[in-house]
């Protein structure tokens, strides 16, 4: 486990930089993730992100098929929102646990 300061607040993270809190998120920590990773946030994105945290709250497994069918984005848009892992990427940027189908 490590610290790091994201949006100026001392987080603790993961040793591939996931969050171990998700209530220490917010739309700061959010971006700055993002841009470590190249990743210029949009409301799409957002809408992506907000879902994934909703469905982790609700104790719900994710998977890129679960998102694909949410109606937010389709699976080819996720790839293009999220490049070079779609799930891996927006759950470290929504700040919710990595996800056990991401290696």
């Amino acid at each position: 486990m490590a610290v790091q300061t994201l949006a100026g607040t001392q987080i603790q993270v993961t040793d591939d930089g996931y969050l171990e809190d998700m209530n220490q998120w917010n739309e700061d920590v959010a971006k700055e993730i993002a841009k470590e990773i190249g990743i210029e946030l949009t409301d799409k994105h957002f809408e992506v992100i907000n879902y994934l945290r909703e469905k982790i709250k609700a104790g719900e497994a994710l998977t890129i098929r679960k998102v694909g069918k949410s109606g937010i984005v389709d699976i080819k848009t996720l790839y293009k929102l999220f490049p070079k892992g779609p799930l891996k990427f927006s759950s470290k940027i929504a700040g919710i646990p990595k996800p056990t189908s991401c290696v």
